[in-house]
């Protein structure tokens, strides 16, 4: 399982800073924001975890200038089931779960979630669908996305969010993500705390 503690991430593109990401774990709750370095945008989400580590329950809230809306999921065994509001309207989203009911709610630590779930069950890759929730718009959408490991020590996973894209993650010794590199060159650093 991740390593419970508060986490900061700066992301990156080249040299420019892009934003900031602070997230919590306690053992059975994910939370944390993306702010903009501009501070013209905003994204938080919270998740409960059930006793297997698995996502039950999923908040979320996207603030750019005077707009915003927020949505709210609840997992069963087979969707991941909701409602998104803004700009005074109401709308009801589902998305299938996987074979391993994954979820992305587009902080770092949900990734590092999915590792550690991939770890606990002693896989060395996986290609499965995940519910994911897009941040700016907080629609809740379902994709194949593949996991494996890269290297022999169990450090260096290749992860492809959608087709023709990938990121390197790596993670330390406690199974916190201290890097991830995409394919364009974004980059997302752990800053604390430091491994």
């Amino acid at each position: 399982m991740i390593a419970p503690g508060e986490y900061r991430y700066e992301i990156r593109r080249g040299s420019d800073l892009i934003a900031i990401e602070e997230d919590r774990f306690s053992g059975r709750e994910i939370s944390g924001s993306r702010r903009s370095a501009t501070g013209s945008d905003s994204f938080e989400a919270a998740a409960s975890l059930d006793e297997s580590g698995m996502v039950t329950r999923v908040t979320a809230r996207y603030t750019r200038g005077p707009f915003s809306r927020s949505a709210s999921y609840e997992a069963n065994l087979e969707f991941l089931r909701g409602n998104v509001s803004g700009m005074g309207g109401l709308t009801v989203e589902t998305a299938k779960l996987g074979r391993y009911r994954e979820v992305d709610a587009g902080l770092v630590l949900f990734k590092a979630l999915m590792i550690a779930h991939i770890r606990e069950r002693g896989q060395t890759r996986w290609t499965s669908r995940v519910a994911s929730i897009d941040p700016s718009t907080l629609v809740a959408q379902t994709h194949k996305k593949t996991l494996r490991k890269k290297d022999a020590q169990d450090r260096i996973y290749i992860y492809e969010p959608r087709m023709g894209d990938s990121e390197e993650i790596e993670i330390d010794e406690l199974g916190r993500i201290i890097r991830i590199t995409d394919n364009t060159g974004n980059r997302i650093i752990l800053k604390t705390p430091r491994p």
